[in-house]
């Protein structure tokens, strides 16, 4: 099939026309030939044995009979009418019954010829067959016959428009009978030979039209593996494209501060994960290529330490460093943390928020301008043009995915040439997502916690055991401990019967009339919530109630307890996130999930995990499992995951593989110009060409 007739539009296919194709285009975003031939089917119907009619059992089963309609009459009933056919073949009789589209079918059946029927038998006083699939078994012997009947995503609208799942598929049979069915192939033989893959013409008829439940899979096999492949081939071609073409200013140097810092201020002994880490950032930032790394760790695995001893890489260097965060809450912790670090040392930190008084404000962009300023930590703006760096050579971009592209991109342009790129999350990314979302990013992972945290202690409690909970939180501020405890609404929705916060303030003020109390939520004036969260760090509030504001950026050594209220509203990584207020001091914590009697599967996973472990990969993959690939990290919105047939929580073990002969084939031919590797090249200069994976390989 050429590439011509798969560009051009579905309108041209026969059985489609302008009014179908206007159709497919809005429901199922299908345009050309290409689309339509990549528009896979979901399930598949057994079509293997021909009934006859003496075999049927009494169950509502469906089943193919070939026969023939001798008689057809409309029987009148309260409601309208209905069309009642008799169906024979040499074993017995049975009805066809249509409630709706008498007219058409009067019109078109044709009486005493052979027919092949298909659907769902009842019986009652004989068998029964409602609105059943028909075709001519003349044509049905001459049709792409299938022993296993594709079954096509659809929508209402399609439905009622008279677009089935037959009707697609036989515009698909159309495209394959009318041109052909030869494709080019887009792997190499020695990929082929050593996955065993059938041909690509073979791959796309049988994921259409399997011959066999063997076939079927070997076609789903090879097509699942070269939409991974491609997809992974793309992203570590821009990796080392990126190396190549785009130059970073070498660190050339470990200098005095670093050194001062490492020996002298370090708080506490670096773990093991950390040192490897910082190793693997000092080896980037060392080259003349720009670094370009994620760095993944788990709530309190000390990203932070690490991120500030690559900034002091940068000053040893007479660079400066810039450290953006998504929430002001988040950026003055920074800051205060970090000053706190150096204050031993020659260096000088900022913050600049949007927040930030005029007056002050000037003189940071002057301090900045002039060199002066080694250190500007801040919120988004930092991206406003007005922020000029002397000399900035690293910019550390935390919680990431709250960031756009585009302002990600605009720290890139604050010098000549881009600053090395630290991007830090505390959102643990399942191994197979961070494949496919930051294939072209390097990965560090720092997986210890600490020496002297203890593992935080989770338990689930039930809305009937409140009194318990009260109790326990009565004994912690005993001890002198701080509590918070945090709701998922601000104002009582009708449609939801669980606590909001303002309910649960009062209750909280009316139980514990000898403590102080903090609130914080969304909708406080920002000025307000930092005096709020103040009185809490300084330990004048024993008790924090609050949205999940505070989800990221709190740090409060002292609170030894998480409550969190109808906890089975909140998403897995987001509980996660919750918990890790806690346990950050040497003290024991705990965190109590507190939920109605009512559970639905997916809640009771979600609590019954957050109980067993403390490990946010282990979380994010069963939060994967539960929510797929396109609700977490907002990968909905970025079209890398929008996968037509591979699915890459089931097919972890497939995409791995696909990493792999990715990595390999550039490996030994970074420019894919060796003759073997033709077909790859030929797909993949397509593929930068097109959005859409599948508009380039066949």
């Amino acid at each position: 099939m050429s590439i011509d007739i798969l560009q051009s539009s579905i309108a041209y296919v026969k059985g489609v026309g302008p009014a179908r194709a206007k159709l497919l285009e809005q429901e199922m975003g299908i345009f050309k030939c290409q689309d339509l031939l990549h528009f896979f089917p979901n399930r598949y119907i057994d079509r293997t044995r021909y009934f006859k009619i003496n075999e049927l059992q009494q169950n509502e089963s469906e089943v193919q009979i070939v026969g023939m309609v001798t008689s057809l009459q409309s029987v009148k009933q309260k409601r309208g009418s209905r069309l009642v056919a008799t169906f024979k073949d040499a074993t017995g009789q049975m009805e066809l019954v249509w409630f709706q589209g008498a007219k058409w079918i009067k019109e078109n059946i044709k009486l005493n010829t052979p027919y092949v029927i298909f659907g769902k038998t009842k019986f009652y006083k004989g068998y029964t067959m409602a609105h059943p699939e028909m075709e001519l078994l003349d044509a049905h012997k001459k049709s792409l016959s299938t022993v296993m009947q594709p079954v096509y995503p659809s929508t209402e609208l399609l439905q009622k428009r008279g677009v089935s799942h037959k009707t697609v598929s036989k515009m698909v049979q159309n495209l394959f009978l009318t041109q052909g069915i030869s494709f080019a192939e887009t792997l190499s033989e020695e990929i082929k030979n050593q996955l065993k893959f059938i041909d690509k013409a073979d791959a796309l008829l049988n994921i259409h039209f399997p011959k066999s439940q063997d076939l079927l899979t070997k076609a789903s096999y090879r097509l699942k593996f070269e939409e991974l492949f491609f997809i992974q081939l793309q992203l570590i071609r821009k990796n080392i494209i990126n190396k190549q073409k785009i130059k970073g200013y070498p660190f050339k140097k470990v200098g005095p501060i670093f050194t001062d810092f490492y020996n002298n201020c370090l708080p506490f002994e670096l773990t093991g994960a950390q040192k490897r880490v910082i190793k693997e950032i000092r080896k980037d930032v060392g080259s003349s290529a720009q670094m370009n790394r994620l760095l993944q760790g788990d709530v309190g695995s000390g990203k932070t330490i690490v991120g500030l001893m690559a900034m002091l890489f940068a000053i040893d260097n007479d660079f400066q460093a810039t450290l953006m965060a998504p929430t002001a809450i988040l950026a003055k912790q920074h800051f205060d943390g970090i000053s706190e670090l150096v204050k031993d040392l020659p260096i000088k930190v900022s913050l600049l928020m949007g927040s930030t008084k005029t007056k002050a404000r000037r003189e940071i962009h002057a301090d900045l301008e002039a060199g002066e300023i080694h250190i500007l930590i801040g919120t988004h703006a930092l991206l406003e043009d007005k922020v000029k760096y002397k000399n900035l050579g690293l910019a550390i971009i935390d919680e990431q995915h709250r960031f756009g592209v585009a302002q990600r991109a605009k720290l890139w342009k604050k010098n000549e040439l881009p600053p090395h790129i630290l991007v830090m999350t505390a959102t643990p990314i399942p191994r197979t997502l961070a494949m496919s979302l930051y294939g072209d990013l390097d990965v560090s992972v720092i997986d210890e916690l600490p020496p002297g945290r203890k593992a935080i202690k989770t338990l689930h409690r039930y809305e009937g055991q409140r009194l318990k909970v009260f109790y326990f939180i009565r004994e912690e501020i005993a001890k002198g401990r701080q509590v918070y405890i945090v709701y998922p609404l601000i104002q009582e929705s009708e449609a939801m019967d669980y606590k909001d916060l303002m309910d649960g303030y009062e209750s909280i003020a009316r139980d514990f009339p000898d403590n102080q109390i903090s609130i914080v939520h969304g909708q406080m004036k920002p000025a307000d919530k930092d005096i709020e969260m103040e009185r809490f760090v300084k330990g004048e509030t024993q008790i924090m109630v609050a949205t999940t504001v505070i989800e990221v950026g709190v740090n409060v050594p002292n609170a030894s307890l998480m409550i969190i209220e109808s906890a089975e509203r909140f998403g897995l990584s987001q509980l996660h996130q919750l918990r890790g207020r806690v346990g950050r001091g040497a003290e024991q914590s705990y965190c109590v999930l507190m939920s109605g009697f009512k559970l639905s599967n997916d809640s009771k996973t979600r609590l019954e995990t957050m109980v067993q472990t403390n490990d946010g990969f282990e979380i994010a993959e069963v939060d994967l499992k539960l929510r797929g690939p396109g609700n977490i990290m907002g990968t909905q919105q970025s079209g890398v995951l929008n996968l037509k047939i591979a699915d890459i929580v089931k097919d972890n073990q497939l995409l791995k593989i696909a990493r792999d002969f990715a990595m390999k084939v550039l490996k030994e031919d970074p420019n894919l110009e060796l003759p073997k590797n033709a077909p790859i090249n030929m797909a993949y200069r397509q593929l930068v060409q097109h959005k859409n994976i599948w508009n380039y390989i066949s």
